[in-house]
């Protein structure tokens, strides 16, 4: 398992900030193909939305502004 996450982490550092963006447009994509798949997903209060993200964007932005270098 250490050599699979060796192996990622060294691919992942030749990216660029344009090579970010695209897996991060991808990423919608995907995410607007499953919810045109199921459709019930927009029906979900928009507050479920907003939780997970800042579930998900507090590590980043505490480590972008918070944390001392």
């Amino acid at each position: 398992m250490t050599r699979l996450i060796t192996f990622f982490n060294n691919r992942v550092k030749r990216f660029t900030i344009f090579d970010i963006k695209l897996v991060q447009g991808s990423a919608m994509i995907v995410a607007l193909i499953i919810a045109k798949f199921i459709p019930q997903l927009l029906d979900i209060s928009l507050w479920w939305f907003v939780a997970a993200l800042v579930i998900v964007s507090a590590r980043p932005m505490y480590l972008m502004y918070a944390k001392s270098p």
